[in-house]
């Protein structure tokens, strides 16, 4: 799989770089250990951030500002991160779903990135470009419908969006016959090196998914 970041994202956001990791996973229905795990994520939430403070973690903000840049206002299309630690911080109930998925979420509030799952399988073609939405594409979001995507980062495939900060797209979801993941790491500011990230994303597919062959990259 080939990856192209496009003249308008590295405009937009310079200082913009992605983990992409491969793996061989099992997409079961999330454990006790795993829920646990999210449970105590988000108390380490409650327990360190106001909801003022949410969209000015580091990496949050400047998800925020490559929004903003590209011609998108933040707060109507909120990054998955942020809308995640905001729940936290509400006490509002979480989802549980499947473990890559959830694990995702782990690594997404651990991190402060918007992270896109998808099922390898679904991705349509051998290029993934990173660019930005544009008026009445259409795009199916996870649980959402269809979502305006213009002015928003957005991965394409050959057929169309599959990834962007706010949602994933339907056509490329993980299910729980998904056994090839693609994970994509949106970094538009970093607060840890990529290395850590990197370990801990591997250490949590390991963990919670029974990932072999996990193959990392940064773009």
């Amino acid at each position: 799989m080939e990856f192209v970041i496009s003249d308008r994202i590295r405009a937009a956001a310079p200082a913009y770089r992605a983990i992409v990791v491969t793996a061989d996973v099992v997409n079961r229905p999330t454990d006790d250990a795993l829920w646990a795990h999210l449970h105590r994520v988000a108390d380490d939430v409650r327990a360190n951030y106001a909801m003022e403070q949410v969209n000015k973690r580091e990496a949050i903000a400047a998800t925020r500002r490559a929004y903003k840049a590209c011609g998108k206002e933040p707060n109507r299309y909120r990054p998955s991160s942020e809308a995640l630690m905001r729940r936290m911080v509400k006490g509002l109930e979480l989802y549980r779903t499947l473990s890559v998925i959830d694990l995702i979420n782990v690594l997404s509030v651990e991190t402060g990135h918007s992270i896109g799952g998808f099922d390898a399988d679904k991705i349509v073609g051998t290029t993934l470009t990173l660019g930005v939405g544009d008026e009445g594409e259409p795009y199916e979001a996870i649980g959402r419908g269809q979502l305006n995507i213009a002015g928003m980062p957005v991965w394409r495939d050959s057929l169309g969006g599959i990834g962007t900060p706010t949602s994933d797209n339907d056509r490329t979801k993980l299910s729980e016959d998904s056994v090839h993941l693609l994970m994509i790491i949106n970094m538009y500011g970093m607060e840890n090196a990529a290395d850590v990230v990197v370990a801990r994303a591997e250490e949590l597919l390991r963990t919670y998914a029974d990932a072999e062959n996990i193959v990392t990259t940064l773009i």
